[in-house]
């Protein structure tokens, strides 16, 4: 909603009140100090069938070319398979994407659902690369980034007999959680309902939303993508078939928005979790944000 001062929010840091040091609204097209958007979106065909990843493809053609194939913002367009990842540069053109899509061939997955756990653990691997190498991208980049990741997620790992590694999982997510924050990234995560995997993770990930405090909490949910997503201040669109809508949907995101700023206060420890809430002082409002960090000492 544009028109919205300072005054109207209030920020809660592990629930006490934090003055806002600096407030800007971002209204596309109408700030003069407007900063460029950028959206990232990833294609899985890592995670997901063969059959959804052409289902993914026919959408994504259909939007990138509706409207005689201009963007609402500059939009990159990334395959990931198990072999390969294309990286092309941001742009306006959605004919031009959607030229490149029809060109790529995104190719068969070897890892399949069949490799069992330890097929698991490899998709599990490459998607959090991929990750990682969107949001290092994007922090080289000013301005806030919109990653869209299309597909069901990576695995959980969640299997009776073996051990999990908490300390190293907590560290992942401390380490995701930061980078998201400091690149200026909100992920997204866009989805067809129905398939075997998305069905079993459609809305498990709801179960660890709450932000993890120290490694002897942590589960492998708390590290779903899902869950990075909504952590992120994005959100998990999984319930339609017109993907191009879902996506339409997370772009708006970037048409109005505010940035707040507070003054950090340091940890007591080493990857101190704080929990962030943003409240509305006008009556039927609620803030979209990122629901945490983790402080340093």
């Amino acid at each position: 909603m544009p028109g919205l001062q300072q005054q109207d929010f209030t920020v809660l840091d592990n629930k006490q009140p934090r003055t806002i040091s600096s407030f800007s609204a971002v209204v596309e097209k109408a700030s003069p100090d407007y900063l460029p958007e950028q959206s990232m979106v990833l294609v899985d065909a890592v995670n997901s069938p063969p059959e959804a990843v052409a289902f993914q493809r026919q959408q994504l053609d259909r939007f990138l070319r509706q409207g005689g194939g201009e963007l609402p913002l500059p939009m990159s367009l990334s395959i990931l398979t198990d072999k390969s990842e294309t990286r092309p540069v941001a742009t306006r053109d959605g004919n031009g994407l959607a030229n490149s899509l029809d060109a790529t061939q995104s190719g068969l997955r070897v890892i399949t659902g069949a490799a069992g756990f330890y097929g698991g653990v490899e998709r599990f691997q490459i998607s959090l690369e991929a990750l990682n190498r969107l949001v290092r991208d994007a922090a080289r980049q000013s301005g806030r980034k919109l990653v869209i990741r299309v597909g069901p997620g990576w695995p959980l790992l969640s299997v009776p007999g073996i051990t999990m590694d908490q300390e190293q999982v907590f560290s992942i997510i401390v380490r995701f959680s930061t980078a998201l924050r400091q690149a200026r990234v909100t992920l997204y995560n866009v989805n067809r309902p129905g398939m075997t995997e998305a069905l079993a993770q459609s809305f498990y990930y709801e179960n660890f939303l709450k932000g993890v405090s120290s490694a002897k909490k942590v589960q492998y949910g708390n590290l779903a993508l899902q869950v990075l997503a909504v952590q992120s201040g994005g959100r998990v669109l999984n319930t339609s078939n017109d993907l191009g809508s879902s996506i339409a949907a997370c772009l708006a995101d970037a048409q109005v928005f505010y940035t707040l700023a507070f003054a950090v206060p340091a940890g007591t420890q080493a990857n101190e979790y704080h929990s962030l809430q943003v409240k509305m002082n006008k009556p039927g409002l609620a803030a979209r944000t990122r629901t945490g960090y983790y402080a340093q000492p």
